[in-house]
This record gives C-alpha cells, structure tokens and sequence, in this order.
C-alpha cells in the first residue's frame, strides 16, 4: 500500500536508509529531532512509502518547490528512492515514484527532476523506465561539509 510516512515511522524510516547509503541509524539528538518535526510539519515535504505486510518496503521523497518562472508553476525534486533487499524488481519504488507523481501534477508542477550516484545499468534503466530521462538537463553536484 502506497502512502505518505505517518509521524510515528521515523525509525522503521531510518531502517530502510541503511539500504540506501547510510552505514548506520543517526543518534537520536534534539537536531534529529527537530529535523523530523521540521519534515512533518511541511506541506511541501511529502515522504511517500510503499508497505508490504506491516513492513515499509520502499519510500521517496517528493519535495515540491515553489518558482516565480514556467507561469509560476513550481517544481518538485524526488529524493532518496529506496527499496529492501529482498523486495526489489516487485514494482514497489515504481509506485512510490506514481505516488510522488500524482502529488505534482495536483501541485500544478510543470516537472519533476532527480538525481542518482549510481551508474548500474539496472538503475539507470529504472529510472528510465518511471519516465525520467537524462538527456534534458545536465545536473552539477557541489558537496558541502
């Protein structure tokens, strides 16, 4: 079932990144905290999941943007698209992604963009296959510390 997180998922959540890049779950600090207060209290802030026998299999996050250009139409980036092992190539971040698409096109926005650090075929193919493309744009990366 595809939905948005409820508030208190912040941990099964934090479980789910360890699939993504994370090596381990963030201390509990009163930053993390009120990150995810912060999260939950944004309207533009949507974290979708997709929950497979009481279990958050794969989520996404779609934040939209407000813009002054494209007829003050925003936009939305999709962010941290992640699914279990052992529940990948079942469709579950596709339908995050739907979900994430849905939202937009309610939102009136005139695109969607995100980024991946993968260059596995399979992802790119993914990716592809959601209906993004990579030949429109050319994204930049400055990392910060």
């Amino acid at each position: 079932m595809v939905r948005e997180i409820k508030e208190n998922e912040r941990n099964e959540l934090l479980n789910l990144y360890l699939y993504l890049h994370e090596k381990f779950i963030p201390e509990m600090t009163e930053q993390l905290n009120n990150t995810w207060e912060t999260i939950m209290k944004d309207k533009n802030h949507h974290i979708i999941v997709n929950e497979v026998d009481n279990k958050i299999v794969s989520s996404c996050v779609c934040v939209i943007i407000p813009n002054l250009t494209r007829n003050v139409r925003p936009y939305a980036l999709i962010e941290n698209v992640v699914t279990r092992e052992g529940y990948r190539g079942k469709g579950y971040a596709t339908e995050c992604l739907n979900y994430a698409k849905e939202i937009s096109e309610k939102e009136n926005c005139y695109k969607m963009m995100l980024l991946t650090g993968s260059k596995e075929d399979a992802t790119l193919k993914f990716y592809r296959n959601a209906g993004y493309n990579s030949s429109d744009k050319t994204a930049f990366v400055q990392w910060l510390e």
